[in-house]
């Protein structure tokens, strides 16, 4: 029976939580969507610790069993315990500030302890971020000391665009200008009109020019393979060539002169 009523709580609880951040999504007071999904999962986690450790308290005590002298034995025993536990207490800790400060929440690329990817939970004591490739990375919160957050503002995507020495500079710089002016209609996830810095190297066999575009976050590595796609595209309309190494073979007469052969 008590079980059973824990199991409804906590069922009344989501339902409750939900409502409160529809609520809150229709409110003045509105909150970031990952902000929402990361106090949701923590308000639900804590609500089930709590609800669970009351209820093993009233099974205890359906058994007569003293709780008084069960908590004081637990009191002696958590001392001795506690100098162990100060890393538990170091990743709580931590985990409250992660969350309080919104250094990440749910959704946001990050990159920390050596670890890459999206952040799928932040927990008081562990966060998981899951890696591109799939992989799961379950991190104790106090090991998390230096992050970097790809999702907070907007990316940049970066491509550099190599033109042969042969061409006309002036004209491959129109025609790209020309067609980044076209790009913000095709592309949403583009912020303005994508730029061309100019010229920024003269290599051994080309000129190479930078074209620079804001993007919403992390949709910069998207943007960077449609614009070499559609400058590719655009530069071969025109005729301007994008040098590529080019292999010359030379065919040397092996033979000898009669002259030479009868020596």
């Amino acid at each position: 029976m008590i079980l059973f009523i824990s199991f409804l709580i906590i069922k009344i609880g989501r339902r409750v939580i939900a409502q409160f951040f529809a609520n809150k999504r229709r409110g003045p007071f509105q909150i970031t969507k990952r902000r929402e999904a990361t106090l949701n999962k923590l308000i639900l986690n804590t609500l089930s610790y709590v609800v669970y450790f009351v209820a093993f308290i009233m099974i205890l005590e359906t058994f007569t069993i003293n709780i008084g002298a069960l908590l004081a034995g637990a009191g002696v025993a958590g001392l001795a315990i506690g100098f162990g536990a100060q890393n538990l207490v170091r990743d709580v800790i931590s985990g409250f500030f992660i969350i309080f400060e919104d250094q990440f929440s749910v959704g946001d690329y990050i990159r920390t302890s050596g670890v890459e990817g999206f952040v799928e939970e932040v927990g008081l004591r562990t966060c998981k971020v899951k890696a591109w490739t799939g992989e799961v990375h379950i991190l104790p919160n106090g090991n998390v000391t230096q992050v970097t957050n790809y999702s907070v503002h907007n990316s940049i995507a970066v491509v550099d665009v190599s033109v042969a020495y042969e061409e006309n500079i002036e004209k491959a710089e129109q025609a790209i200008l020309q067609l980044l002016e076209e790009l913000p209609d095709r592309y949403e996830e583009m912020i303005g009109v994508p730029q061309l810095l100019g010229v920024q190297n003269l290599g051994a066999s080309d000129v190479l020019m930078r074209i620079i575009a804001e993007t919403h976050p992390m949709e910069h590595w998207a943007i960077a393979r449609a614009l070499r796609k559609e400058v590719k595209t655009r530069l071969d309309a025109e005729g301007i060539e994008i040098p590529f190494p080019r292999m010359v073979m030379y065919s040397r007469d092996d033979q000898a002169e009669p002259s030479q052969a009868a020596e």
